[in-house]
């Protein structure tokens, strides 16, 4: 049994922290069950169930870190792992930007278990794959997909005096649908804490309707176009942007976010509706409560109105710049609007709908400038409706002029832990066509 409650990872630690000589010390316990299902080609491929637990302890003499790991945890293990631990500290040089571990630390109800998921069968695997495969078999179209569904806890104890305790549940699932004649492709991601509000029916017909769609695109030219971008396709690049908020990054002159010497904290940078936040208590993106030093994560706005309110500061660098720590967030919550996908096509004279965007590289850190190609549905929209599928493009864009060239917020959407609205921005550069389907 990898889970353990509250109580039983508590007696753990407590035991491992017992055979420590360190100045200080550190314990991580955590364990995870899972299980998952693949199918390809119409067809169950793989599925599997794994159990794991491991712990982990950190011992510090001054400012010289060792680690040691293990997954056993009778006495005599628990002592090993800390003595090798305490072996390896000994051996290690100074670390100039060592902190203490923190002291007792207070934190929120984290809302991210779920019983439905936890309790997950085989069948139901199967389930998920039959709603795939049966009715794109009905179209003549191939699917491939992957369901996991896992169900874990991480906990932390330090000689400081604090204990952290979180359980957690989450369900992945991706699903790729190409039409027979190898014209169409058409995706869907979905995931959940709770597998109650997963509809894999749905998911899946959504990427079969696309991969019929998307058959026999046509080529146009690259240019700039208004894009309407699903939630996936945009928090790709707006996960990407998430990235330069950190603090030091922008004191030392080295992302988006410096500026003369110092940071762009304070400026408006992207349309005024741009409101990014994180919150681990949102109902719909839960997320843990506190990080893995031990730090409590509460609601936090990144960006307001367009500007930019927060920075990400580490223990160290808030340190050194006199400041109180910022961790980075769990989640990131994009506050949208009300229109629909179809809203947005009605409303669009001559425009481009692209499902999702992939092999994203950076090309200017400076200024968040990334290029990639679009894939598995990008379709031309003429006088408010879809005229037909388009073959795919290469971008090169950044998330910074993408938000300031935006027309319409959209509806929210779970991507990946985050929610994201569907985005209408103008000006949109496609530099090149790509034969991919």
């Amino acid at each position: 049994m990898a889970i353990y409650t509250k109580e039983e990872a508590r007696q753990i630690l407590e035991k491992a922290l017992s055979f420590s000589k360190a100045d200080s010390c550190e314990v991580n316990l955590g364990g995870s069950e899972s299980g998952n299902i693949r199918y390809a080609r119409n067809t169950v491929s793989t599925s599997g169930y794994r159990s794991n637990q491991n712990l982990s302890v950190t011992s510090s003499f001054g400012k010289r870190v060792g680690t040691a790991t293990i997954d056993e945890f009778d006495d005599a293990s628990l002592e090993k792992v800390v003595r090798r631990s305490e072996e390896l500290a000994q051996l290690s040089p100074e670390n100039p930007e060592f902190m203490e571990p923190l002291g007792p630390q207070n934190y929120d109800e984290s809302k991210t278990f779920a019983s439905s998921t936890a309790n997950i069968t085989p069948e139901y695997r199967a389930g998920v794959a039959a709603s795939s495969i049966e009715p794109a078999a009905a179209k003549d179209v191939t699917a491939a997909g992957f369901l996991d569904d896992s169900s874990g806890f991480s906990s932390m104890m330090n000689s400081k005096g604090l204990f952290a305790y979180n359980q957690s549940t989450n369900a992945d699932f991706t699903v790729t649908m190409r039409s027979n004649d190898g014209t169409g492709s058409g995706w869907v991601t979905r995931d959940v804490n709770d597998i109650d509000k997963f509809d894999a029916s749905e998911a899946s017909k959504i990427a079969i309707d696309k991969a019929l769609m998307s058959r026999n695109a046509k080529a146009i030219e690259p240019g700039k176009y208004t894009v309407i971008m699903e939630p996936a396709a945009a928090a790709s690049l707006i996960g990407n942007m998430v990235g330069a908020f950190d603090a030091r990054t922008a004191d030392e002159g080295r992302s988006f976010m410096s500026k003369d010497g110092g940071t762009k904290l304070g400026e408006k940078i992207v349309d005024e509706r741009v409101t990014l936040y994180s919150d681990p208590l949102h109902p719909d993106v839960p997320a843990p409560t506190w990080n893995g030093q031990g730090q409590p994560l509460k609601k936090m706005n990144w960006i307001e109105n367009g500007v930019v309110k927060n920075l990400a500061y580490s223990r160290y660098w808030a340190q050194e710049k006199g400041v109180d720590p910022v961790p980075f967030p769990a989640n990131g919550i994009m506050v949208g609007g009300d229109a629909s996908l179809e809203d947005l096509i009605k409303d669009t004279r001559r425009g481009i709908l692209v499902t999702r965007f992939w092999y994203i590289r950076s090309v200017d850190p400076q200024t968040l400038l990334y290029t990639g190609l679009t894939r598995d549905g990008t379709f031309y929209i003429e006088n408010g409706k879809i005229k037909h599928p388009v073959k795919n493009f290469r971008f090169n864009e950044s998330p910074i002029i993408m938000l300031n060239n935006l027309e319409t917020l959209g509806q929210q959407q779970r991507v990946g832990g985050n929610l994201i609205p569907y985005l209408k921005v103008r000006d949109f550069t496609f530099t090149s066509l790509s034969d991919a389907v």
